[in-house]
């Protein structure tokens, strides 16, 4: 086996497991902590974020190592794939890296951050509800995005196996 084989293999893998974080927080973490108050589901989220945040060595693992094999996979595949092959490997890192990769930097996290600025020991419910109304349709949405979009990349990098 090539080493492109091989970090298109960890690439899609790796893809895939991002996939289906962003699916879990779609369809069960944020609809289970719809159902709390606003206190409580501020408390919820800084509590699940702060795992992230504190840098998960397997979470970050997987964040981070996608992108650095899947951009690796795009050096050696265009060398190794025929036009067709290059433009869906090209294709898929360009969706990756700009339709979820950025948006999670630039809008998700961000986002993350405020509500984790909160201190819910000395703040009103009504700061509780306005931050709560700030971050979740907005954040609900961009997951949704980076979650269809990974998943894209996820069948792209798939088929790509399969055409090997």
């Amino acid at each position: 086996m090539e080493i492109f084989q091989i970090t298109l293999i960890l690439a899609t893998l790796l893809c895939s497991l991002v996939s289906g974080f962003l699916f879990a927080f779609a369809v069960v973490v944020m609809p289970g902590i719809k159902k709390l108050n606003d206190k409580e589901f501020i408390r919820a989220f800084q509590v699940i974020d702060g795992v992230i945040q504190n840098n998960q060595p397997i979470f970050m693992l997987v964040w981070v190592g996608s992108v650095l094999v899947l951009i690796t996979s795009v050096v050696l595949g265009i060398g190794e794939l025929d036009s067709i092959g290059s433009i869906l490997i090209i294709s898929s890192a360009f969706v990756y890296l700009f339709g979820v990769q950025l948006p999670t930097a630039t809008i998700n996290v961000p986002l993350n951050n405020k509500l984790q600025m909160l201190d819910l020991h000395t703040e009103s419910e009504s700061t509780y509800k306005a931050a709560r109304e700030l971050f979740e349709v907005r954040w609900n949405r961009w997951n949704k995005i980076r979650t269809v979009l990974s998943c894209l990349v996820t069948l792209l990098l798939i088929y790509l196996l399969f055409r090997l």
